[in-house]
């Protein structure tokens, strides 16, 4: 066995300018610390980092850009140089955050001096140890994270999640919505501020794009319909505009240019024209080919009238003369959506073109399917409408909102999510909004001493009736005030079926993916389902009947696949000229497969016997 010597530290030190070697030095570590004093006097440009390597004896010199910074105060003897001092300096205004910076008060960090820094989260707990200060504890978030209530309380998959949610949730993304074509855009009918903020919340003033409403959410089951993440709704609040969103849909076509010099027209289409499509679906459109707006608009309606010149210059008619016969190139609504048409904008796009827009403006009322999510990660679909009258409720015939299934709790760790309920309470009872700030917000204490200011019960619990019955609920059941965002995975957005449609040129099997009305996939494993069923005419059915069913002539004699001569009216096998044919029931990718082993220079064959 090899004993490896540990490296022992050299007795000089080596200087690192970015990753550069550039000399020694015999006492880094004083080096380091004088190179830091003057950064703080300002004799060092402030975006320079030091960072000293004991166990290496290096000291590294950083000064390259692309380097991730933090600002903390200077603590030095354990003592904040942040005085109260200058801090009512900074209240009059007599001092900003770059002189701060030039005083030496607050100094940036990378990634590599942080290594030599010992920073404290608040001035309580400063010690002669301490090198640096947090400006702020939740600055250990980011913006996204910063803006969640009490995410210390909560497991940290649960904040990420909470995290990207946040990202999907229905609001007011801008308030210039009126003039915009996003291409997909959502709009809150009754956006509200949450009772429970954050500092971040309030510094980005969030609130003025709001992205959520508070809800009165009760924690119990309720008769199995808030299973598995399940969410029992209110009906009645949502006929009162509850989560209620306008989706903007925003269509476009252009008058394109052709090599040859010929271009699209927008017009209303004349029955002369190449796939007409019959005057119902132009029914909407005004003279000059585009829709009238508040026009309500169905699936395949046409809202933008266009023509384009024919594939080739000149085509043959039916009766031999030439001529050159226009296409319809339409603009028409997807299939499977309808909605008002919003506004209509005619300018001119990059190339000099003229350029429509169409914008189609549809209400999505809350529906069974459509998720709704916490700030805490707790997502959940609903499940049941109920009307108000058969919700359960209090003596003070307080209805929930949401049923929330208190099973959604124990075992993901996120008891932000029930002081954010009890927060929510206190707040709306209080007339005040909470402070749900990372590591300094209100504390339940507080919470529980307004409950109790306003007769109820501290942890939040109180008696509910059944409004079925009438009847007391036996259990005491937690309710507070949570707010909750409506997700843009709508399920009519989702929503697809199929009978028959359009086919792969290929395969001739059917399309994929709802955008093409494709067919609902039926794998292997679904297979292998029906297989241990033995439901073998289902399988047929499945995988042939309502898929690529083709009759294929085949050669008795050879085995290769022969073709129908039309002059001559007789099926003809190619390879061996011979007319002993037989039709044959196949899938198409079967005779797919069969012309690729052929281009393999392989010749199979099909053996033909009687059924019998």
């Amino acid at each position: 066995m090899v004993k490896r010597r540990r490296r022992k530290a050299p007795d000089k030190t080596t200087i690192f300018l970015n990753g550069r070697i550039v000399g020694n030095h015999p006492d880094g570590k004083s080096l380091a610390s004088r190179l830091r004093e003057r950064r703080r006097t300002n004799e060092l440009s402030n975006q320079v980092n030091i960072y000293y390597n004991q166990k290496l004896n290096e000291l590294h010199i950083l000064t390259d850009k692309g380097r991730v910074r933090r600002p903390y105060i200077v603590v030095e003897n354990g003592k904040s140089r942040l005085t109260p001092e200058i801090l009512v300096r900074i209240k009059n205004n007599e001092l900003n955050w770059n002189h701060l910076v030039k005083m030496g008060i607050i100094e940036y960090l990378d990634a590599q001096e942080e290594e030599n820094s010992f920073v404290a989260i608040s001035e309580s707990e400063l010690t002669p140890d301490h090198t640096h200060l947090e400006v702020d504890p939740s600055n250990i978030f980011g913006v996204v994270a910063g803006v969640l209530p009490y995410p210390e309380h909560n497991s940290s998959p649960r904040i990420t999640m909470a995290c990207a949610m946040a990202k999907q949730s229905l609001g007011i993304y801008a308030t210039n919505f009126g003039a915009r074509y996003d291409t997909r855009a959502y709009i809150m009918y009754y956006p509200q501020q949450p009772l429970v903020q954050t500092s971040i919340y309030r510094s980005l003033n969030l609130k003025e794009k709001a992205a959520g409403q508070n809800c009165v959410v009760a924690l119990t089951s309720y008769h199995g319909y808030n299973m598995a993440d399940a969410i029992v709704v209110n009906r009645s609040s949502i006929d009162r505009g509850l989560h209620r969103v306008a989706m903007f849909k925003t269509y476009e076509t252009e008058e394109r240019m052709y090599p040859g010099g010929q271009k699209d027209k927008i017009e209303l289409p004349t029955p002369e024209v190449v796939g007409y499509r019959g005057e119902e679906s132009y029914r909407y459109l005004a003279e000059d080919g585009i829709v009238m707006p508040e026009s309500e608009v169905n699936g395949k309606d046409v809202l933008v009238g266009k023509t384009s010149p024919p594939r080739f210059l000149e085509e043959i008619s039916v009766f031999g003369a030439v001529e050159e016969k226009k296409r319809e190139s339409s603009l028409s609504l997807k299939s499977g959506e309808k909605g008002k048409v919003d506004s209509v904008m005619i300018t001119e796009g990059p190339s000099g073109n003229r350029l429509v827009k169409v914008r189609v403006r549809s209400v999505k009322v809350p529906e069974i399917g459509d998720k709704l999510a916490s700030r805490h990660g707790q997502k959940g679909v609903i499940g049941l409408l109920v009307p108000q009258e058969d919700m359960p409720f209090t003596k003070n015939a307080v209805v929930p909102d949401l049923v929330v299934n208190p099973h959604a709790i124990p075992s993901r760790m996120t008891a932000g999510h029930l002081l954010e309920t009890l927060g929510g309470k206190a707040g709306a009872l209080g007339g005040m909004l909470m402070d749900g700030t990372a590591f300094a917000g209100s504390t339940e204490e507080q919470f529980q001493e307004i409950l109790k200011q306003n007769g109820f019960q501290e942890n939040g619990e109180e008696i509910l009736y059944d409004g079925l019955t009438g009847k007391q609920i036996k259990a005491k059941i937690f309710i507070g005030n949570v707010y909750y965002q409506r997700l843009h995975h709508l399920v009519s957005n989702k929503m697809h079926v199929r009978s028959r449609g359009p086919v792969q040129l290929l395969t001739h099997q059917p399309t994929e993916g709802r955008a093409r009305e494709g067919g609902l996939r039926f794998g292997e494993m679904e297979r292998d389902c029906l297989i241990g069923y033995g439901a073998s005419m289902l399988i047929r059915e499945r995988l042939l009947e309502e898929s690529d069913k083709t009759v294929q002539l085949v050669c008795t004699d050879c085995g290769s696949i022969a073709t129908h001569d039309y002059a001559r009216n007789r099926d003809i096998c190619p390879i061996c000229q011979g007319e002993n044919v037989e039709p044959v029931e196949i899938s198409y990718a079967f005779k797919l497969l069969l012309d690729e082993i052929k281009s393999l220079y392989i010749f199979p064959r099909i053996i033909l016997k009687d059924k019998g």
